[in-house]
């Protein structure tokens, strides 16, 4: 298989055409035919030529993919796979499963860098997916949400290769930095394991934010931070204990027992369709200080805890909103 090609960050999406409209001669009408005889020819019709499109569409992905002509970035970025396969696995889960509810979304400007921060849940990174999803299909740009993840998430054999390809890259400032200055989206999760495998008691409590790294590579880049609160993944697997045993023999932060998991095998793994809500908050302007700012630790202190306070606020603030859990 042939190599990608791997492509800068700032090349132009190319533009859409709009074919001109042309006037016709106005002819007399035919008889009106019975609403389901005329019904039934133009739907299959229809039916038809966006089967065609599709399959088309289908055949020449799979050609590419074969002779290796696709297009990376220099973190391993598959635009063409993400939005064609991956973005479609998740659309489901986000708009089924999850029925998951955006707001905010104008919080996140049309163009240029800004870094999204939000609260980590869940037992297994899916709140993640899910954001990434949301800024994608209900942004008016349809903009691509460059997650920083974990260590453990580039260790791991196939997901390794998915991440990379759908934009994922390691939890560092230089690659968030990077990925800020050249005017991306990235997503990051401050309470990294921390948050996402406390025990259920502790729902939407959130926990320690590190020492701030993440307000110091806003700082640098110059970009916003906007604050994100995502309600609904604490429930999905409700982690009333931890096999700290079994989790270091694996070599894994931890390892989950939840009412259906290990009990009832892969079984347990299925999460529970909780009803979600996505809330983008209002960015922070990080562009008004001066570049010696970024090593200020008392700053970068109130700066973090600005974001986190906002962040825990929203997420009451839509828990005393929500009717339940599951509707």
């Amino acid at each position: 298989m042939a190599d990608a090609k791997v492509i800068p960050f700032d090349e132009d999406r190319p533009r859409r055409r709009i074919a001109g409209a042309r006037r016709v001669r106005a002819v007399p009408a035919p008889a009106p035919a019975p609403a389901e005889e005329a019904a039934e020819p133009a739907a299959e019709k229809s039916g038809g030529v966006d089967w065609d499109r599709r399959l088309a569409g289908g055949l020449a992905f799979l050609r590419r993919r074969v002779t290796g002509d696709y297009e990376v970035d220099e973190f391993g970025y598959d635009k063409e796979l993400t939005d064609q396969v991956l973005m479609s696995l998740m659309r489901p889960l986000f708009d089924k499963y999850f029925r998951v509810e955006v707001k905010g979304i104008e919080n996140i400007p049309a163009e240029g860098g800004a870094l999204i921060v939000a609260n980590h849940s869940g037992t297994l990174p899916l709140d993640g997916l899910m954001m990434q999803v949301a800024v994608h299909d209900h942004h008016p740009a349809q903009r691509h949400l460059r997650l920083l993840a974990a260590d453990l998430v580039f260790m791991l054999p196939v997901v390794n290769e998915l991440a990379r390809k759908a934009g994922h890259t390691l939890a560092c400032s230089e690659d968030a930095q990077r990925l800020l200055e050249a005017g991306e989206l990235v997503g990051v999760m401050p309470e990294g394991f921390k948050g996402i495998g406390k025990p259920f008691g502790d729902r939407y409590k959130l926990q320690r934010f590190g020492r701030g790294g993440f307000v110091s590579t806003a700082l640098r880049a110059g970009t916003p931070i906007v604050p994100c609160s995502i309600v609904g993944a604490e429930e999905i697997y409700p982690m009333v204990g931890n096999a700290k045993t079994v989790a270091r023999l694996l070599g894994i932060p931890y390892f989950p027992i939840t009412p259906t998991f290990p009990w009832l095998g892969p079984l347990g793994a299925v999460p529970l369709p909780t009803k979600w809500t996505i809330q983008f908050g209002e960015p922070i302007a990080t562009d008004g200080y001066p570049p010696e700012a970024a090593e200020d630790p008392m700053l970068m202190f109130n700066l973090t805890d600005e974001v986190r306070e906002q962040i825990q606020h929203t997420l009451y603030k839509l828990l005393v909103q929500r009717r339940s859990v599951f509707f």
